[in-house]
């Protein structure tokens, strides 16, 4: 029996926010070439391709949770010829149970992240959201242990854990670090600008580097942007960190070449694309706990806690290390072959 999927998103590349959009995307490519498996993938209409197998349902204004339930009633249709619904996070949780509800189906869901990792203080909306869907959804999945065990100590539920795959970027040979002036050794940190990130730690860490000329590209945007300019002009650390507001995908892979290290000093980063995207073009990284960190060998990553002290302690030690170890990639072709068997398993039992 070949399965019938029908999966939820938010958005798709190269419109994407975040690990999520970055997953659901591959794997929709993976499943789209397969014979073994039927994909259908929901998205809003302002973050949808016009491709076969994709249907874009527009949205309207509001927030992520009224615009997500706005295309209920059309993803619970698109459901009534599949055999699994698969949602992700706690958005999915509408579209998910009315479908449940509506048809003879098994809705599962990925956790990428919980609320708890996201927000410094979570909105109890997203928590209650969160416990319903570990109550309802037939099946759960991870990406890492680090999830699956948040899943488990905050919601009592069992989930399996199916990691993400490993994306590459491409380089063109771009000396980034040149064109923007840095003649010493370059730190890069790309992502949005969220308490989640701990770029206020990072920030803080370049006043307690104890190295000369040293400059942190700081790549994204979002809501505590302006404030961290504000915290640089305070620690007086102006000449040691440059903005360079959003980083157009085609050009990730030249600045991750050009760092020295990139640093992700994540409060809590579930998987961490972002990590195996600097190891792919030949960048040490340091970073916070990781689900990365679990499928990768010793000395790939730094690993330090979420403050500035250990951070800028974890700086000195990646810029004075020597070669990358050699690491297994982990396709996304791994990874769809993993999310078939249990979709297989799942209608088999």
């Amino acid at each position: 029996m070949v399965p019938k999927v029908l999966m939820l998103g938010w958005g798709f590349p190269p419109n994407v926010s975040g690990g999520l959009d970055t997953a659901v995307g591959e794997l929709f490519e993976q499943f789209d070439a397969r014979a073994d498996v039927e994909i259908e993938l929901v998205l809003p209409a302002e973050y949808a391709p016009d491709r076969e197998g994709i249907h874009g349902v527009p949205t309207g204004e509001g927030s992520v949770a009224d615009r997500i339930d706005r295309l209920s009633g059309e993803f619970v249709e698109y459901a009534a010829d599949a055999d699994i619904v698969h949602s992700h996070d706690w958005f999915g949780y509408g579209p998910g149970s009315q479908a449940q509800a509506a048809h003879d189906l098994e809705w599962v869901t990925t956790f990428h992240s919980l609320t708890s990792d996201r927000n410094r203080y979570p909105p109890d909306r997203e928590i209650r959201t969160e416990q319903q869907v570990v109550d309802q959804t037939d099946h759960l999945i991870a990406v890492s242990e680090v999830t699956r065990r948040a899943v488990r100590e905050h919601y009592d539920g069992d989930a399996q854990v199916i990691y993400n795959g490993f994306s590459s970027v491409q380089t063109t040979g771009r000396d980034v670090a040149a064109e923007l002036g840095i003649g010493g050794e370059m730190l890069f940190f790309v992502g949005r600008h969220t308490h989640q990130k701990g770029i206020d730690h990072l920030v803080y860490a370049m006043d307690r580097l104890d190295r000369e000329e040293v400059t942190l590209v700081v790549g994204g945007t979002g809501h505590l942007t302006g404030r961290l300019k504000r915290f640089v002009e305070i620690l007086g650390v102006e000449d040691m960190v440059e903005f360079v507001g959003y980083v157009p995908e085609s050009e990730l892979g030249d600045y991750y070449e050009s760092a020295d290290v990139f640093v992700s000093p994540s409060l809590a980063e579930p998987f961490g694309i972002t990590i195996v995207e600097s190891l792919s073009a030949g960048t040490r990284v340091v970073a916070c706990e990781s689900g990365a960190a679990e499928v990768l060998p010793e000395g790939c990553i730094v690993e330090v806690e979420p403050n500035s002290r250990s951070i800028a302690t974890g700086i000195g030690r990646a810029l004075d290390a020597g070669p990358l170890p050699d690491y297994e990639h982990r396709s996304w072709e791994t990874v769809a072959d993993e999310h078939v068997e249990f979709y297989r398993e799942i209608l088999d039992g």
